[in-house]
C-alpha cells in the first residue's frame, strides 16, 4: 500500500504501490511515481485529468468508470502489469520534476521472475530517465510513450492513443 509521510512543508516522502502483475503478463507499463491525488486515494492514475484510464478504455474496451480492481483485473486479463519505476522518493506536489532522492522498485527481478514480459511501456519521459538510469541493461524491449498526465500537453489525445495503441500491440 503507498504511504504519504510528511517530511516538512515543502517535500512529501512518496512510496509507490506494489506492481499489479500476474504470470501472464507480456507487457509492463511503467510510471515513474504516482501523483498526490493516485497516492491519496491508493489507485493508479486516480487523478480525472490523466488520460490513462481513456487509453485504456478506447484501446482495451475496459470501462474507465468501472470499480478500480475491475480494471487492474481487466488489464491482466490483457496480459499488462501495472508498476513505477520508484520505489519511493521525496517530492513537493505532484510533478516528476520535483522529485528527489529516488530509489527504484525491484523492475529487473520482476521482469526476470515472469519471464514472460516482453516490453515495458514507460509513461512518459520521465519514467523513461529513470528506468535507463537504474537498469540500463534489461533483456526486453523498452518503448518511451507520452506521458499521460494533463502536465504533458504537447501532444492531442488522438496523437496520445495513437502512440499508446502501437506501444500495446505486438
Amino acid at each position: 500500500m503507498a504511504k504519504i509521510m510528511t517530511v516538512d512543508h515543502a517535500k512529501i516522502h512518496c512510496s509507490s504501490f506494489p506492481p499489479s502483475v500476474d504470470g501472464n503478463a507480456t507487457i509492463l507499463i511503467l510510471g515513474s511515481m504516482p501523483g498526490g491525488e493516485s497516492l491519496r486515494r491508493n489507485e493508479y492514475y486516480a487523478y480525472k485529468q490523466n488520460v490513462f484510464w481513456r487509453i485504456v478504455e478506447d484501446i482495451y474496451r475496459i470501462d474507465r468508470h468501472a470499480p478500480y480492481e475491475e480494471r487492474l483485473a481487466a488489464l491482466r486479463a490483457h496480459a499488462v502489469a501495472l508498476w513505477d519505476v520508484l520505489a519511493n522518493c521525496n517530492r513537493s506536489g505532484s510533478l516528476d520534476s520535483s522529485i528527489r532522492e529516488a530509489r527504484p522498485n525491484a523492475i529487473a527481478e520482476l521482469v526476470a521472475v515472469s519471464g514472460r514480459i516482453q516490453r515495458i511501456c514507460c509513461n512518459g519521459g520521465a519514467a523513461g530517465r529513470y528506468l535507463h538510469r537504474f537498469f540500463p541493461d534489461l533483456p526486453v524491449e523498452v518503448i518511451v510513450l507520452p506521458s499521460t498526465s494533463p502536465a504533458a500537453a504537447a501532444l492531442s489525445y488522438e496523437e496520445k492513443l495513437r502512440l499508446w495503441q502501437a506501444g500495446l500491440t505486438f
